[in-house]
């Protein structure tokens, strides 16, 4: 007998390798109702069981491909999952291969990692008031994030505006004030002298 599935397998075997042991992979016969092969069963079903899909005529529109959804496991762990048609040599719906990927440890992962993000107590300011280098640091921080924009991304004007901010905050009186800006920035001393520069000169073009 004819083996309907043998193209769609080695997609399902790769998919299942790439990804082991996070996702399950299993393809149902449409025909039958029975789930034909399944690949890092972790949801504890195996190959002849009932695929319980019903005989929902949404499953055989002419769709091929439903989700990300999602599911649960059967020890309750979260499940994003995708499905997609299987079709015969003539184009006919035969199955559905599944995906089931369990990102419950992505959700611990966000949790540990938003525990961490989570705001902290204000900080006492009497340790930070002389500390020139955190005045400068938070200058920095609120000017990428008003231009949501990474350091590095920053064009030849806008890094001008971000000289000119920590300028006019009187930063650049401490003495190692621009080499700690050049290295905060990745460019030469010379390089922030002359933004400045460009900066005081705007301003005073400005103000004429």
């Amino acid at each position: 007998m004819k083996d309907i599935f043998a193209v769609h397998r080695p997609i399902a075997q790769a998919i299942a390798a790439l990804l082991h042991p996070h996702a399950e992979v299993v393809i149902h016969d449409l025909r039958s109702g029975h789930i034909v092969d399944i690949w890092n069963a972790f949801s504890h079903r195996k190959a002849g069981d009932e695929s319980l899909l019903g005989d929902d005529i949404e499953l055989h529109l002419d769709r091929d491909v439903y989700g990300p959804y999602d599911k649960a496991n059967v020890d309750g762990a979260r499940l994003k999952s995708i499905t997609a048609a299987l079709r015969d040599d003539k184009g006919k719906r035969i199955g559905l291969m599944c995906v089931n990927m369990d990102v419950s440890q992505f959700d611990q992962a966000i949790k540990l990692l938003s525990a961490f993000a989570a705001p902290s107590e204000p900080r006492p300011e009497a340790m930070f008031r002389q500390d020139w280098r955190e005045h400068i640091n938070l200058l920095i921080r609120a000017f990428l994030e008003t231009k949501r924009k990474a350091l590095k991304a920053l064009d030849r004007e806008e890094r001008i505006a971000l000289i000119a901010e920590i300028d006019a905050a009187g930063l650049f009186a401490a003495r190692n004030a621009a080499p700690h800006v050049a290295s905060a920035m990745n460019v030469s001393r010379a390089t922030v002298y002359a933004l400045l520069n460009a900066a005081r000169n705007s301003s005073m073009k400005a103000a004429q």
